[in-house]
């Protein structure tokens, strides 16, 4: 009963995990949280989003939410070198952290990380409440996680915005495989008769015991998503995945297939820097585009998040006076080239 709760959010890119862990933070009443985020790239962008939303900061700094930033690549590959201290510096702070929440990278594999809670140093202090698998529901519902690999092979003939390979839809059943609760986001996009097509998918890579629930930009009660109990690092063992078929094999784990690059244009106009970043997805294998961008004769700062061709761009706040106003772009996907993708953005920005 005294073990230290943790959640961990796993997800494709763009599934909505940030969002929900903003939501949590926001409706935590008092509960002190501590968060873990497992950026993958350069640019720490969902670690300064949840940044903003530390709770009771106003009234007490050393109250607010602790955030520990982890950058070097996939969770999953890094547990012992990055996690694990991370977590230890945690158990010493039991006393003042009710719940721990881990935010992976799109690419990480869940079932390590879960494992990683068995080593006796942790499972003396902590247990996985749950593994909490974000879906983005238009995505599974437009196949690009269908079984049939040759099927995915005629929809990327036919349309050059969806990127599917045969590692992103492994990627995308480890992510289930390993979940107690799955949450399926964006259901507001989805039409009559849809979530149920979503949530017979889901269920043919979970266990008959994870429900799967649907979320509007991740409200759902806390009590919801927390306290579930499930201590999934004693039965992670029997979850089978792709990756165990690799360990079989004596593959290494490894993100070969997918480039991270950051991108700094020149200062564009809103219009011109959506239109430069559709480019780039339409020319482009990208799977996931984020960042911060300066605009030009708008004294706020410009958040943009973009899935395929689908992009959400929204004013967070206003740069401070010392703060340098530059345009820092995440792209993740496959085949990339700095120099290229740079080209292209400013191409169709006519900069």
């Amino acid at each position: 009963m005294n073990k230290l709760p943790t959640t961990i959010v796993t997800g494709f890119l763009g599934s909505g995990k940030t969002t929900l862990l903003r939501h949590l933070l926001t409706e935590a009443n008092g509960r002190r949280l501590a968060v873990i985020v497992n950026e993958f790239g350069e640019v720490g962008v969902d670690g300064e989003l949840l940044r903003q939303c530390s709770v009771g900061c106003d009234e007490d700094p050393s109250a607010a939410t602790p955030l520990y930033e982890l950058a070097n690549g996939c969770l999953c590959c890094t547990v012992q070198e990055e996690f694990v201290p991370v977590l230890q510096t945690l158990v010493e702070r039991r006393e003042r952290i009710d719940h721990i929440l881990i935010e992976t990278s799109g690419l990480a594999l869940p079932k390590p990380l879960v494992q990683a809670f068995q080593w006796p140093e942790i499972r003396a202090n902590c247990t996985v409440d749950a593994v909490v698998a974000m879906v983005d529901g238009p995505a599974v519902l437009s196949g690009q996680f269908a079984d049939d690999p040759a099927a995915i092979d005629q929809q990327r003939r036919e349309d050059p915005n969806l990127d599917h390979d045969r590692p992103l839809r492994e990627l995308f059943e480890d992510q289930l495989s390993a979940a107690d609760l799955v949450i399926v986001s964006k259901v507001d996009e989805l039409g009559p008769g849809d979530f149920e097509r979503v949530r017979e998918q889901i269920a043919r890579f979970t266990p008959p015991s994870v429900k799967v629930i649907a979320a509007t930009r991740g409200v759902l009660p806390f009590d919801v998503v927390l306290g579930l109990q499930r201590a999934s690092e004693d039965r992670i063992d029997e979850r089978h995945t792709h990756h165990d078929e690799d360990h079989e094999e004596g593959k290494e784990h490894s993100h070969e297939l997918f480039d991270t690059i950051v991108v700094r244009p020149p200062l564009l106009e809103r219009a011109a820097l959506l239109r430069g970043l559709e480019a780039v997805v339409r020319e482009h294998e990208v799977y996931r585009a984020k960042g911060f961008a300066a605009i030009e004769g708008k004294p706020m700062r410009l958040v943009v998040q973009g899935v395929g061709r689908r992009f959400d761009s929204y004013f967070d706040r206003a740069w401070e006076g010392t703060e340098k106003r530059v345009t820092e772009l995440v792209f993740i996907g496959s085949h990339l080239d700095r120099e290229q993708v740079t080209r292209t953005l400013l191409g169709a920005a006519g900069a």
